[in-house]
């Protein structure tokens, strides 16, 4: 005998076989063939078709009503009004059971077979979008034996139970019966106040976990929780739980960098701090939101620096500071997060501070000094068990190292520092280690390697919406153009990134530190091409701008492009004027010109000696 049930029978030698939501091309076939049959024919692999039947969980009865739809909205707009999707969903036909009429008949009939805890455990379900572990339905739905109703629930086909990354089961519900739910919340706000409180409480405990051995397990942990923690923050916001909502961003902060989600953590920040009273911790809130904003490129860089606060929240202060090149207003927040961390006996903050004076000290160009401070750096982060510490201070070394040459060496690190990136998904560090190893093959002349870092590298950055990696990318694409001849094709990239550092320089009122390499790229080109007035008035800026940041290898650089414009016009005066420059100041740094970068100085020496 065969029977349909919305649950087992529990009769001896029953077989169970459960009827799942349509897979995606099946949804669309379906839907496409009822469309057709109310006259319309549409295209099943049109993105609109695969939206409306994802939102509608793959349910014939669903698919089928909003098939009747199409001839009178067509797809696309159709999928764009489902979130009303109870009152545009009806049949009009006759012969139909009432309780398939609509689809708000269809759960109204399913819901009405529910006990009490039932409903309010599926109604505890529908505020959580991210889905939930047994221990945050126990929290939420408050109502008696809470797993045993689960279990019942899914008997039912009314909630999906699934396993997750980590090894757990999660408990979910399909769109359209999580909608249902939000309905029969009505005005009660005691599931969304213990909701919020919940989930507020779990990204405190997550928070810590982050830096150390845990971070990848609480990463992803977190990573599954995101869309359950957005709607706590939404929550408390709306509400108007202003001490709630800074717990949850401080929390959620850290998660936010390692994700490279910089704007989701500016614009949440930003939204916490707007709650109006005066609860909550609003110095640690506006040090993250400041250093988000600099690091997405919003601004922030002529803010006040906020009073008060943690030594973490500084330090992150100073990172985004760095970030940008801004060595003066790094230069005490770093220190004063140093002296706190060493008195308090925070190690990771410790580690983090001395890799950020490594980065430091490579714009100064204090080459010795960063070598110290980033050794000890990774030697902490070694000790803790934190990957992306490793990584951070082993890309400070990497680039001391490719200062002086030594490719292999910074090769290894770089290398190391993209497993760990890739394994972690942290997508934006992947970004830049992978550009870094594309510099560094151009730098050994394999060029093939590096154009396919390098297009890797933009893609990705595109991809994450990070338009300071795209850039960093881009401009190895440059110098591997203008290496291999192409002028115009080096030009192209350049002019497009200089614009864009005019933009930033236009915003924060003071040049970015990686203009100063643009405009020395651009100068090398127009000489090469020939035009020594030009190339002049390039390095003319690029000086200025080395100067402004107080880049020692900058103004070097800028010196031997000028000397390669004086070469072009016979002054050899002017130009072994600037190449001696240029020496003392590398000479100071401690930063000799590697034998790999030294065709452009060895180019104005031999015009410069033939004339």
């Amino acid at each position: 005998m065969l029977a349909t049930s919305r649950e087992s029978l529990a009769v001896p030698g029953e077989t169970l076989f459960r009827v799942a939501p349509l897979d995606p091309p099946s949804a669309a076939q379906l839907f496409a063939a009822r469309a057709a049959a109310a006259g319309t024919t549409i295209d099943p692999d049109d993105p609109a078709v695969a939206a409306i039947c994802a939102r509608l969980d793959g349910l014939p009865l669903a698919l089928e009503l909003a098939a009747t739809r199409v001839p009178a909205l067509g797809v696309r707009v159709l999928a764009g009004r489902l979130d009303d999707r109870f009152r545009l969903l009806a049949a009009a036909g006759r012969g139909v059971p009432d309780r398939q009429r609509t689809l708000r008949a269809m759960i109204d009939w399913s819901w009405e077979l529910l006990d009490e805890p039932q409903r309010a455990a599926l109604v505890g379900l529908a505020v959580q979008p991210g889905g939930a572990t047994v221990e945050a339905a126990e929290a939420i739905c408050a109502g008696p034996d809470v797993p045993e109703v689960l279990a019942q629930l899914v008997e039912r086909s009314m909630v999906v139970a699934e396993r997750s990354t980590a090894g757990d089961v999660r408990y979910r519900l399909l769109e359209t019966v999580a909608a249902y739910g939000l309905e029969r919340l009505g005005g009660d706000q005691a599931p969304l106040v213990r909701r919020d409180a919940y989930y507020a409480d779990l990204a405190e405990w997550a928070e810590p976990r982050l830096y150390g051995r845990g971070q990848r397990i609480w990463l992803e942990r977190l990573d599954l929780e995101a869309p359950n923690l957005r709607a706590a923050l939404d929550g408390a916001v709306e509400r108007g739980d202003r001490t709630l909502a800074l717990r949850l961003v401080n929390a959620l902060a850290w998660y936010w960098y390692l994700r490279g989600r910089h704007r989701e953590g500016q614009r949440s920040t930003a939204r916490a701090l707007a709650v109006p009273g005066t609860g909550g911790d609003a110095a640690r809130a506006s040090a993250w939101e400041t250093g988000f904003a600099i690091i997405a490129g919003d601004g922030g860089l002529d803010r006040d620096l906020p009073e008060g606060g943690d030594a973490r929240a500084r330090w992150f202060l100073a990172h985004a500071h760095l970030h940008f090149g801004d060595v003066p207003a790094a230069d005490e927040l770093v220190e004063r997060a140093l002296a706190e961390f060493r008195t308090t006996g925070d190690r990771w903050g410790e580690a983090a501070a001395l890799a950020s004076r490594t980065k430091r000290a490579s714009f100064r160009g204090d080459v010795a000094e960063g070598v110290r401070d980033g050794e000890r750096s990774l030697a902490l982060f070694t000790e803790l068990g934190d990957r992306w510490g490793r990584l951070y201070a082993g890309d400070q070394l990497a680039y001391l190292a490719e200062i002086a040459g030594d490719y292999a060496t910074a090769g290894r690190l770089h290398r190391d520092g993209l497993r760990a990136a890739e394994d972690l998904r942290l997508w934006t560090d992947v970004t830049y280690r992978l550009a870094s190893l594309g510099r560094l093959a151009l730098l050994t002349g394999d060029h093939d390697r590096a154009r396919e870092f390098h297009e890797r590298a933009m893609r990705l950055a595109a991809q994450q919406s990070n338009r300071f990696a795209e850039e960093f990318a881009r401009m190895g694409l440059a110098q591997l153009a203008r290496r291999t001849g192409d002028l115009d094709g080096a030009e192209a990239h350049l002019r497009t990134i200089l614009a864009w550092h005019e933009r930033l320089a236009a915003d924060y009122g003071r040049p970015f530190y990686g203009v100063t390499l643009v405009l020395a790229e651009l100068g090398f080109v127009a000489e090469e091409r020939g035009d020594a007035g030009l190339a002049r008035s390039l390095h003319e800026r690029g000086l200025a701008a080395a100067r402004e940041i107080g880049d020692p290898r900058a103004e070097a650089l800028a010196h031997e492009g000028l000397a390669g414009a004086a070469a072009l016009t016979g002054d050899r005066r002017e130009t072994w004027s600037h190449l001696t420059e240029a020496i003392r100041l590398r000479e100071s740094a401690r930063a000799p010109l590697p034998p790999a970068e030294r065709r452009d100085v060895e180019r104005a020496v031999t015009r410069s000696l033939r004339r």
